[in-house]
């Protein structure tokens, strides 16, 4: 079953903790919103099975429509809806990072900048030095303990968020928090600089084709992680907003990068809610593009949004996202 209660935390960072030489160490971070409520999150730096070291994904000028929908939610904690229609967070779906530029980091050793509790000491002490700086934490709540004082912080009552990692594609020991759209994530918004850091967690043991409904491992498929370059058949193009009045005559552009060419049929465009159109049938030569007309499919949203390749069996093949902001220019083609 999925998290019983997925949301983000918005608030502002004022103490850390480094935990170490337990079987399960987090970075503590204390935060506070306006009104005054105090909250914990605790981040795991080390998976309880092995390979133990984490993976990790650090974007410092991170531009995704996530930041967006994001505007307008107050300060605090906010439970979002299951599925695709607010800010949540899916590694598998949303095409929030390339999966293949992830790496592992030790816990904590000794010395500097080498570890996954220093790189998140480096942002999260940035963001509390940072007049205006706040904290987007996706994961799932716990608390308010009444009553129970915070076992790190002190404060009172207990209460804070966890499962800042993927929540999906987990062996069978946490199989039960598995599920689509409740990633968690920490995003940093610094509004004076009009930037955002997003940092991305996940376990070694997390498969990378998951269930649609479930966001369980998707038995007898291959869900490794893809490597560098990898990928034969890319979005390389779209065009989201173009000339004219509605309807438009959207576009995504294909491009096989392999050295052979491949047959396409049964292959889709899926946009964020689901909407899908069909690659035309056919081979597609080496080396060659192919444009997607959209009609009455998959949509391209002005306010930014992500498109995603299908293959024949249903499985990503490669994801791209756009912004507001890329959309903007009436009939200019965005590139990816």
């Amino acid at each position: 079953m999925p998290l019983k209660t997925y949301g983000v935390l918005i608030a502002r960072a004022v103490d850390t903790r480094r935990e170490g030489g337990t079987d399960s160490p987090h970075y503590q971070i204390h935060l506070a919103d306006e009104s005054g409520t105090h909250y914990r999150v605790s981040v795991n730096v080390l998976s309880q099975e092995r390979p133990s070291e984490l993976l990790y994904l650090v974007d410092d000028d991170f531009t995704h429509p996530v930041t967006t929908r994001l505007t307008g939610l107050t300060a605090g904690w906010t439970k979002l809806p299951a599925g695709p229609g607010g800010p949540n967070l899916d590694f598998v779906r949303g095409n929030l990072f390339d999966p293949a530029d992830l790496r592992t980091l030790p816990p904590d050793v000794s010395g500097p900048d080498n570890d996954l509790a220093d790189l998140l000491d480096h942002y999260v002490s940035r963001a509390i030095d940072t007049e205006g700086a706040r904290l987007h934490v996706f994961g799932e709540r716990w608390g308010p303990e009444t009553g129970v004082k915070d076992k790190v912080f002190g404060f009172l009552p207990g209460n804070g968020v966890h499962d800042i990692h993927m929540n999906q594609g987990n062996s069978k020991r946490f199989q039960k928090d598995d599920g689509v759209w409740q990633d968690g994530g920490l995003l940093i918004h610094f509004p004076a600089e009009n930037r955002w850091i997003a940092i991305f967690l996940a376990f070694q043991s997390q498969a990378w084709h998951t269930d649609d409904v479930t966001g369980h491992v998707l038995k007898d498929t291959d869900g490794t992680r893809p490597k560098p370059d990898s990928r034969p058949v890319r979005i390389v193009a779209a065009l989201v907003n173009p000339r004219g009045p509605a309807p438009e005559p959207e576009q995504v552009t294909l491009l096989n990068a392999s050295p052979d060419p491949l047959d396409l049929t049964g292959w889709r465009l899926v946009d964020r809610v689901g909407n899908t159109t069909p690659v035309p049938r056919g081979e597609l030569a080496a080396g060659a593009t192919l444009p997607v007309p959209l009609q009455g499919g998959a949509q391209l949203p002005n306010t930014g949004g992500e498109i995603t390749l299908l293959d024949t069996k249903g499985l990503k093949v490669h994801g791209v996202s756009y912004t507001s902001a890329q959309a903007d220019q009436e009939g200019w083609t965005v590139t990816f």
